[in-house]
């Protein structure tokens, strides 16, 4: 049990750290939240409970796919923003979006 719980406080302090830090300065908050910290933490989280490398190799090849659709909410969200639509729907149209994106690319790689 404690196992879970440090995994959630380092992985809860790794989100909270980068939130704060965008608040001082959107570049180094940028910088660190383009840094894959959680799928990083993922990957040794799975190394550290099964050792099954092929299952660590499986998902960083799952997220190197799944990282081209979520590029959309990037892309969308600040356009939205900018034409003055509110933050609130750009934020729901940007994720909507993503998430026909993310049904896209998983229905062609099933084929």
């Amino acid at each position: 049990m404690s196992y879970y719980l440090i995994k959630i406080v380092i992985t809860t302090l790794l989100v909270v750290l980068i939130s704060e830090i965008v608040k001082r300065s959107s570049l180094i908050g940028a910088v660190l939240a383009s840094i894959p910290f959680v799928s990083v933490l993922a990957m040794i989280w799975l190394y550290i409970d099964t050792h099954d490398v092929a299952k660590v190799s499986a998902l960083a090849s799952g997220i190197f796919w799944l990282v081209l659709p979520s590029l959309a909410l990037f892309v969308s969200l600040p356009l939205l923003l900018r034409q003055g639509v509110n933050f609130y729907l750009s934020l729901a149209v940007s994720i909507i979006l993503t998430a026909g994106c993310y049904w896209l690319i998983v229905s062609t790689l099933n084929r």
